[in-house]
């Protein structure tokens, strides 16, 4: 492999305006309607208008199209717009595409979305119903026919083989979940605000596929997120301190499927997370020790794990007593466990919180965020620096 040096984006663009809708089980709602709500709270945030946008990002998953988006929000002209494919994993590259465009002059205020009515109409956690002949979809033909239907059966697979490989129990899996939640508790946008939990109810809750549990599961919701991406040099000018965006990556690993990679050589890690973490502690100049707080996608606990071990917070198999010992503010919203699930778009507001010092849960003089996207998949990450 060749040796690669840092590349030139870091500090080019900034997140300056955040926005959601609720998040609800049930929103009565389009997501066209959801969408241009968390898009109008954004530029709002970012004290813009929509005529200062000129660039849109979402995920190929979205059902709302950037240009039948831009027309409802009383968005003009458009000069980029584009789409990431993978599910969660596009949620950290939808503000790398903004940053490259930002960056490049191809456009100067661009909106990131995600906004899908997940419970109320999607129900991933149901499993494959139908699904368009593809090339990427015949991967499933080696699974589906043997039960492995849904989300949660494919990441147990994994899970399981991670407690064999380093003797530990499904307990280690319930350090992530009380966390998450201890945190939800006192977060009032999320779900399962004043509800913690404790290592007793991960224990009794059901089985879904072994050795997961139902508290290893995050959720399912209705809602949008927007973030709204531009230059340093615009944001001196706007309400609030930008995120700067230190380093964004993306990254696929040998023999990477779509969350059933059970060939490649160690199913007890995450190889895409590895190649995201080599690339931004790469170009940042940054380590582990230089991150304040962690927004890890957690669709599932186990995988939280895998990436704290990934990213060289720890070694292999200590994560479970990293997060017991409360080494690094993690998920400091609730996470998609707690506060909701929109594809970890609402993680990146947080880490935006945390910068702010307006985090439910605010971590004192947080000035480095490290985020990630979906695991297991072909993935992305941020890290995000408070303006100095």
């Amino acid at each position: 492999m060749s040796v690669r040096t840092r590349d030139t984006l870091g500090g080019r663009a900034a997140i300056v305006g955040i926005g959601a809708t609720e998040f609800s089980k049930d929103s009565g709602r389009s997501e066209l309607t959801l969408a241009a709500e968390a898009v109008g709270a954004a530029l709002a945030d970012a004290g813009l208008t929509p005529a200062d946008v000129d660039g849109m990002v979402t995920f190929t998953m979205d059902t709302t199209p950037e240009i039948t988006l831009a027309q409802a929000c009383g968005i003009g002209e458009l000069s980029f717009f584009s789409r990431i494919h993978y599910g969660g994993g596009a949620a950290c590259a939808t503000v790398q595409q903004a940053a490259l465009a930002v960056a490049t002059g191809t456009a100067e205020v661009v909106v990131c979305y995600r906004a899908f009515n997940e419970r109320s109409g999607r129900r991933f956690g149901s499993g494959v119903q139908h699904r368009e002949p593809s090339a990427e979809g015949v991967a499933l033909g080696w699974v589906l026919p043997f039960g492995l239907l849904t989300p949660a059966s494919w990441v147990a697979m994994a899970a399981q083989r991670y407690l064999h490989t380093h003797g530990l129990t499904p307990e280690a899996f319930g350090q992530v979940a009380v966390a998450a939640r201890r945190y939800a508790a006192t977060n009032p946008a999320a779900y399962f605000h004043g509800r913690p939990i404790t290592l007793a109810d991960h224990a009794a809750s059901r089985w879904i596929v072994e050795p997961l549990r139902l508290l290893d599961c995050c959720q399912e919701t209705d809602g949008g997120q927007a973030l709204v991406v531009t230059s340093p040099q615009r944001a001196r000018d706007l309400p609030h301190a930008p995120a700067v965006i230190t380093a964004a990556a993306q990254g696929a690993g040998r023999a990477q499927e779509a969350m059933t990679s059970f060939y490649r050589d160690d199913l007890a890690g995450l190889p895409e997370t590895g190649v995201v973490a080599r690339q931004l502690w790469r170009t940042s100049g940054l380590t582990p020790a230089d991150i304040d707080v962690a927004i890890l996608y957690d669709h599932f606990t186990p995988f939280v794990l895998m990436q704290l071990e990934e990213f060289g917070f720890c070694g292999k198999g200590e994560a479970p007593d990293f997060v017991a010992a409360g080494a690094l503010p993690l998920n400091t919203h609730g996470g998609q466990l707690g506060e909701a699930y929109l594809h970890g778009m609402n993680g990146i507001a947080e880490a935006v919180r945390q910068l702010r010092g307006t985090s439910p849960n605010p971590v004192p003089a947080a000035h480095h965020v490290l985020v990630t996207a979906g695991t297991g998949v072909p993935t992305s990450g941020l890290i995000l620096t408070g303006d100095a």
